[in-house]
This record gives structure tokens, sequence and C-alpha cells, in this order.
């Protein structure tokens, strides 16, 4: 079991199982292309066992989000999301889209109720094929490359799995293939612009609060 506080995170499977518990009574197991999505707020405890598998690789991603200083201390709040919810399309030929959040084209992701509306796209594109995406006004965006190879900018940069690509302010994005296939996660979320104090698992606005949820830790009050 280990702490968080003031943030939200975001486990998404490729492949594999991990088992999980936390100190608000949630515990089970994700598998390949589950989600689970844990608001820590004011604290939580959590634990997660990923499991030794008995073919193939363990393979996820886990993304913490910021809460705005309003919400540090909101209640805990958990989200899991199985694979069979999360919507699939192809947006055209060799163009396909995992929708975890947000919207296009009138399809919504499953993982609802997030303060920074964000948006989280598992894509997948074939060689010769482009994909275009209209952005949320005023959102951040990155795209993490963890299959093949895609061009991500107008100097026609080749980008291979793994690196991350952060844009610069935009109000869309424009990738594409030559001569191989690439998968990679977009996400884009709205900027809180926000001091931030981090410590481990907490992630604050201040020091001042960092050492009280180490104080609370000690006292046995972390867990509101």
């Amino acid at each position: 079991m280990h702490p968080h506080r003031g943030i939200e995170t975001v486990t998404y499977m490729l492949s594999g199982n991990v088992n999980h518990k936390d100190s608000i009574g949630n515990s089970g197991t994700i598998g390949a292309c589950d989600v689970q999505w844990m608001t820590a707020g004011s604290g939580i405890l959590h634990e997660e066992m990923p499991q030794e598998p008995e073919e193939g690789k363990l393979e996820g991603f886990q993304l913490w989000v910021n809460l705005p200083a309003k919400l540090k201390m909101t209640g805990p709040r958990y989200q899991e999301v199985k694979a069979s919810q999360i919507p699939e399309i192809a947006l055209s030929e060799g163009v396909q889209v995992k929708f975890i959040a947000g919207e296009v084209n009138g399809v919504k992701g499953p993982v609802t109720e997030i303060f920074t509306d964000p948006e989280y796209l598992d894509v997948s594109l074939e060689e010769g094929n482009s994909f275009d995406h209209n952005l949320p006004e005023g959102h951040t965006v990155l795209a993490y490359v963890f299959e093949g190879e895609g061009v991500f900018d107008e100097e026609e940069t080749q980008v291979s799995a793994t690196h991350l690509v952060i844009f610069s302010e935009g109000e869309s994005v424009k990738i594409h293939t030559e001569n191989k296939p690439v998968r990679f996660l977009l996400i884009s979320d709205k900027p809180l612009n926000e001091p931030i104090a981090r410590y481990g698992p907490f992630v604050m606005n201040t020091p001042e609060e960092i050492e009280e949820a180490l104080r609370d830790l000690q006292k046995g009050t972390f867990v509101k």
C-alpha cells in the first residue's frame, strides 16, 4: 500500500494483468485494454500488484493528472472501465482509434466527469495514412509513440518508438505515416497554470501542503 494525494492516476493496460485494492474498499483486476482512473483527492492508500504473465509480456501505462487547487482535497473516487466499454472505431481505412476519454466525431470515451476535461486516445495508423484531429481550445497536447514510426510535425521529422512528442500551441494536429505503421497515445488536457509542489506520490501547490500530507500520514489521519 502506498499513498496518493492531489492527483488522479490513470492506468491503461495493453497486455497482462494487475491486481489492485485501495483504502476506500475498491479491489479487482485490470487486464488487456482495461482502464483504471483513480481520483486520489484528499488522500487514498493504493496497492497495484502486476501479475507474472503466463505468456507474452506485461505492458501498460500510468499517467498522473494534476488536480486544481480547489479540488486537491476533494473526496477520493474510482472508475474502472473494461475493454468492452471502450469504443474503438475506424475513422478511415488504416486509421483506428480507441476512445478512453474525450470525444471525436460524436464518439465519447467512457471515462467522464474529470475536471480538466482531458482527451486520451489510443491511435493506430497503417503505413501511408494520416490522422487529422481538432483540439479542444487551450489544451496542452502530447503524443507518446510506443510502436512503429510516424511524422508529427511540419518539418517531416520521423519519430519512432519509444519517444514523447510535445506539441506547440495550435488548433489541430496532423500525424502521418510513410513506410511503417505507428501506434501512439494522444493526450490533451487543460493547463492549470498553478504552482506545483511535488514529493513522491503527493502533488500539491505549496511545500506546506506537502508537509501537512506527511504529518497526516504519520498521525494516521491521511484517509479522511
